[in-house]
């Protein structure tokens, strides 16, 4: 007798499209809030006197903390399913959005930084609740086109200071609130759990446990540190460092940067449909390797025409990498434990993105130059690229 499809193969495609439309947005409007101090910092740090350091620590905050709060919320959604765990989280990112808007220390900034961090973890809401709909052969794809959502952050580059120069500087606070609330409501209104998901019933710290010990989870934490790590790290420290390498203003290094991020974003899909085809295993390799190279490259802060060249070919390569790991991930790991699993993975990647800004502030500050931080992404790269072509590829293509 034949097995009984899963619920995600009876659904219909209007139902997953649906879905992954809903969720992809609002993981735009998140990430477009989490990253709302980024473009900013140039600002803050002429108006309250601030160091490099200081700025690198500013914007990274809400970066670890959307890591950590990963962990939770991609538990939550296993528990209470990813429609109630986005709107409401959603809804609340209001409240530092407009408490940010009104604050001028920079204590106070760090704080309002640490509740906005709650903003990038609905990362791990969207997974699962994107994967639920599709059957497995689709969720390369499917969670390529929801990490598009990391669109977010160009939004950001490109918004945030336009609406502060034409505006004031509370106007991108009060246009991202107005975006979160809508967009929380709407969640909860239209949005619909995968039919036949069931709620995990297992403790929080039994089901986390279980997913941190998954082998293919810790490889893919890894890499993820890497790719995604990488993808934030360039997205909120390259406004920086291209006005202090290669003296650019404010509006022409936020909107590079944003560039970059875009071509990330965009790739991010192509790089889960190849892994549908290929092997996520595979595409991680070439991806791995590309980001080596490049980061070499530009370590030595070559001309401008060959630092674009090079730093848009490492944004394409981080892209097909992220959209890589949760196709890996989509298969290798039971439906019911994505969620717990994608708080791992979505926190490790998070805090890989936490950490070089403030390395590369600190060397900038010692050195006066980036070159050190860059060589060791490189070295970091080529080591990731060595387990992966001959470690995971062979595993998964015996």
């Amino acid at each position: 007798m034949p097995a009984a499809p899963s619920p995600a193969a009876v659904t219909s495609t209007a139902s997953r499209v649906t879905a992954l439309i809903l969720a992809t947005i609002a993981f735009a409007v998140n990430f477009w809030a989490w990253a709302l101090l980024s473009p900013l910092g140039p600002v803050y740090q002429r108006s309250l006197g601030l160091s490099a350091t200081a700025v690198s620590v500013l914007v990274a905050v809400p970066v670890i903390v959307g890591s950590l709060g990963r962990i939770v919320l991609g538990a939550l959604t296993d528990r209470y399913g990813g429609r109630l765990v986005f709107g409401v989280t959603t809804l609340i990112g209001v409240i530092p959005v407009v408490f940010l808007a009104f604050v001028e220390t920079y204590s106070l900034l760090l704080v309002g930084g640490l509740l906005l961090g709650l903003t990038g973890a609905t990362f791990a809401i969207g997974v699962p609740f994107v994967n639920a709909w599709f059957p497995p052969e689709r969720r390369g794809l499917a969670l390529g086109v929801f990490g598009m959502g990391n669109i977010g952050t160009a939004i950001s580059g490109f918004a945030t200071p336009w609406l502060a120069d034409e505006f004031g500087r509370r106007a991108p606070f009060y246009v991202v609130a107005a975006a979160l609330a809508v967009t929380g409501v709407v969640f909860l209104l239209v949005g619909r759990d995968a039919p036949g998901v069931k709620p995990a019933a297992e403790p929080f710290l039994k089901r986390f446990t279980a997913a941190a010990r998954m082998r293919v989870t810790v490889e893919l934490a890894g890499m993820y540190a890497l790719t995604f790590g990488g993808f934030v790290a360039f997205g909120v420290y390259l406004p920086l460092y291209l006005q202090s390498v290669y003296g650019l203003t404010v509006a022409d290094a936020a909107a590079r940067a944003a560039g970059f991020v875009v071509l990330a974003t965009l790739a991010r899909p192509v790089g889960g449909w190849l892994s549908d085809r290929v092997g996520g295993e595979s595409v991680l390799a070439y991806v791995l390797a590309v980001v080596f190279a490049c980061a070499i490259v530009v370590s030595f802060a070559p001309g401008m025409p060959v630092a674009t060249v090079g730093f848009l070919a490492m944004a394409a390569a981080l892209g097909l990498g992220n959209g890589a790991v949760f196709a890996i991930l989509g298969r290798a790991v039971p439906v019911a434990m994505v969620g717990s699993a994608t708080g791992v993975v979505g926190a490790a990647g998070g805090l890989g993105g936490f950490l070089p800004p403030i390395v590369m502030g600190l060397i900038y500050q010692a050195t006066g130059s980036y070159s050190i931080g860059l060589m060791l992404l490189a070295a970091m790269a080529f080591g990731a690229f060595v387990y992966c072509w001959f470690i995971l590829r062979p595993r998964a293509h015996p």
